[in-house]
């Protein structure tokens, strides 16, 4: 495992700040006194045992590796100057060009945890432009205490997975969500029903694990079985299930591409 220096998380204040430095914590992956969140407006009342700062410019001095964790909304207000230390941002739609001017770094990654980075099971991907070979190693150790960690060759990779795993417990619960609507709309117990959906995506998510099985291999026997599921699922099939969950990734890249657009333009010679 790589060893990892200071680091600082501009926005640990927000949730996914606040989720990532509880794992870097309580995995003793960092030191709480080599760790620096920042906050734009107020400490948190129930603050993690790190260091604290409104001023992102101690931030970077305190640190050796930065990761942004902001609104992209908020990436063009943000000032702080990073030359030399590694920056990993976890924003959607903020280029890895566009960091490097704003922050002056020209070690800079993007990385996509998603909301499972609070319970220690978050799939991230991240892509790493940097002259330090070892750079790619830390950003690994630094998200392998969130959960599985999969470097990409192509940034383009990564706008495609701010969609497919960056939406993290969002589109299983649109599943479970219809079925419980389907169950309420047969008369079912609204109690019931709801905890009947939310059972069968525990229940998928631990099999699955447990089988070892690709989703494909997992559709499949339950196809070949020919029973009640497949019926099923050959219905959700022919009604365009794959269709639109395709749609729906189409807009979610489509999404991230505009955030980048918008995140491109500004005064990139911000810095302090």
């Amino acid at each position: 495992m790589a060893d990892i220096d200071r680091v600082g998380i501009v926005g640990g204040a927000g949730w996914l700040g606040t989720a990532i430095a509880r794992a870097l914590l309580d995995t003793r992956t960092v030191p709480s006194d080599r760790l620096t969140c920042s906050f734009r407006s107020k400490k948190p009342e129930t603050a993690l045992a790190c260091v604290w700062t409104q001023d992102n410019a101690q931030l970077a001095e305190n640190s050796d590796i930065i990761i942004l964790s902001v609104r992209p909304g908020d990436w063009n207000t943000i000032k702080i100057s990073a030359a030399g230390k590694l920056v990993v941002s976890v924003m959607a739609g903020v280029s890895v060009e566009a960091i490097k001017r704003r922050t002056g770094s020209s070690r800079v990654a993007r990385a996509l945890p998603n909301a499972a980075a609070e319970i220690g099971f978050s799939y991230t991907p991240f892509f790493v432009e940097s002259s330090n070979s070892e750079d790619a190693n830390t950003i690994a150790a630094l998200f392998g205490c969130c959960g599985a960690v999969d470097q990409v060759d192509s940034e383009n990779h990564i706008d495609y997975f701010t969609g497919m795993t960056g939406s993290g417990a969002a589109f299983p619960a649109l599943l479970a969500d219809a079925m419980m609507k389907d169950a309420l709309a047969r008369g079912l117990p609204e109690d019931l029903a709801r905890r009947a959906a939310q059972q069968v995506l525990i229940g998928a998510g631990r099999l699955q694990e447990h089988n070892g099985l690709s989703p494909s291999e997992t559709v499949r026997s339950f196809v070949d079985y020919k029973g009640t599921t497949a019926a099923a699922i050959v219905a959700m099939q022919e009604n365009g299930f794959y269709d639109t969950v395709a749609a729906g990734l189409q807009a979610a890249i489509q999404k991230a591409r505009a955030l980048q657009e918008t995140n491109s333009y500004g005064n990139e010679n911000e810095v302090e």
